[in-house]
């Protein structure tokens, strides 16, 4: 007899993203496709000195159960982390979660019922697509620019469809790589206040600019806007910026869809691991975050360059892009230019078989996908092999 699996299932698909890293086993690929910070970036001595640190000083409280909420040093060392980012947050304010992936979970189950709608950019976080899908939603896109969403189109779709909220990755989007401006900010918290809406802040590449500082987040913006701090969720993450591996994520929301966050994390995992919180609480609390961000910032930066003048170089106007500010990515546009190909899906195809390897957008759009996109990560490789990469890329079209 066949199992017979939960219906949700079926609104669902594996990741396109997951799927393609089965074809990388191929040698000397060179490989764009992930959204991986780069191990060479990781701090090792530092995470080293602070999980000794947790052993040493409280080894109780490092190696024992925990609160559902967060490992209390934690908690009050991500306060001050988010102070230093213009966002007053109180300890009792956020709660720790297992990645910010699970934060996007939590607000899934304590906030989505089947049929309800559900606004994203689009395009988005593929899995915040399917994510939301699992429980239910009616997933509607917002169209973008290299500004972020647009926020005329946005209002239109609030008030047409009144959806149970709003789920943006202002600063350096994934995969779009795009900065939402400070104007367009204050009139996302605007709305929110406008329609009674909630407004999901995703935040996890925010820290990784290449120059200016980016606008303040929406978190930091809210007390500028009177109303908007209680329709509105944040998740971070130090995945992106300490280690992906420790699985540190934080949500900070309303007092009463934290309190069903809490509820809910207690029948899932019961608390993010002890060991990992109280590693990433001493680190914090030793001061190295600066240095590490300054450091990543730069080679980050470097890289995004290097990319960008290698396109230019080898593909010309086959492709066309926005230059990234920040982040992990860049979001192409194949424009067909010369007879070349403006289907992204054949084209990476093309790319593999040259030894090249990249994510094409139509997995990231939760409707009406624009297939001639493609994403491209610029972290896990140096410059040598993003110009190769580029030179492999050309010979693909």
């Amino acid at each position: 007899m066949p199992l017979q699996f939960a219906d949700r299932l079926n609104n669902v698909e594996t990741s396109a993203i997951r799927e393609l890293f089965k074809l990388l086993g191929k040698p000397g690929i060179i490989s764009f496709a992930g959204g991986f910070p780069d191990p060479a970036m990781f701090d090792v001595e530092g995470i080293k000195d602070a999980s000794s640190k947790a052993l040493n000083e409280e080894p109780g409280g490092a190696l024992q159960y925990g609160a559902t909420e967060g490992y209390q040093p934690l908690r009050e060392q991500l306060s001050s982390f988010m102070a230093s980012k213009g966002a007053t947050v109180a300890p009792q304010e956020l709660i720790v979660t297992t990645g910010s992936q699970q934060a996007l979970d939590l607000l899934g189950k304590t906030m989505i019922s089947p049929g309800d709608k559900v606004i994203v950019e689009g395009p988005t976080f593929l899995a915040t697509i399917q994510c939301f899908r699992l429980y239910g939603a009616h997933v509607i896109s917002a169209p973008t620019d290299a500004h972020g969403v647009k926020t005329d189109e946005l209002e239109k779709l609030i008030a047409e469809h009144q959806p149970k909220f709003v789920y943006l990755i202002p600063t350096f989007g994934n995969p779009s790589g795009a900065l939402l401006s400070l104007a367009r900010r204050q009139q996302v918290l605007e709305m929110a206040v406008k329609y009674q809406t909630l407004i999901v802040e995703d935040d996890p590449y925010g820290d990784l600019y290449f120059g200016e500082a980016p606008p303040p987040s929406l978190l930091a913006l809210s007390d500028s806007v009177p109303g908007s701090r209680e329709l509105l969720a944040h998740c971070g993450s130090l995945s992106k910026v300490l280690s992906p591996g420790l699985r540190i994520g934080w949500m900070i929301a309303p007092p009463a869809l934290l309190a069903n966050a809490v509820m809910c994390k207690q029948f899932s995992d019961a608390h993010t691991s002890t060991f990992a919180q109280a590693t990433a609480a001493q680190y914090l609390k030793a001061g190295r975050m600066p240095a590490t961000l300054a450091n990543v910032r730069k080679v980050y930066g470097e890289r995004a360059a290097a990319m960008s003048a290698a396109l230019k170089r080898e593909l010309g106007h086959a492709v066309a892009f926005e230059q990234p500010q920040g982040g992990l990515f860049f979001w192409a546009r194949l424009t067909g230019e010369g007879g070349k190909t403006r289907d992204a899906g054949e084209f990476a195809k093309k790319a593999i078989e040259q030894g090249v390897a990249f994510v094409p957008g139509a997995p990231f759009y939760a409707e009406n996908p624009d297939r001639a996109t493609f994403r491209l990560s610029f972290a896990t490789a140096d410059v040598a092999k993003i110009e190769e990469g580029m030179a492999r890329l050309a010979r693909a079209l």
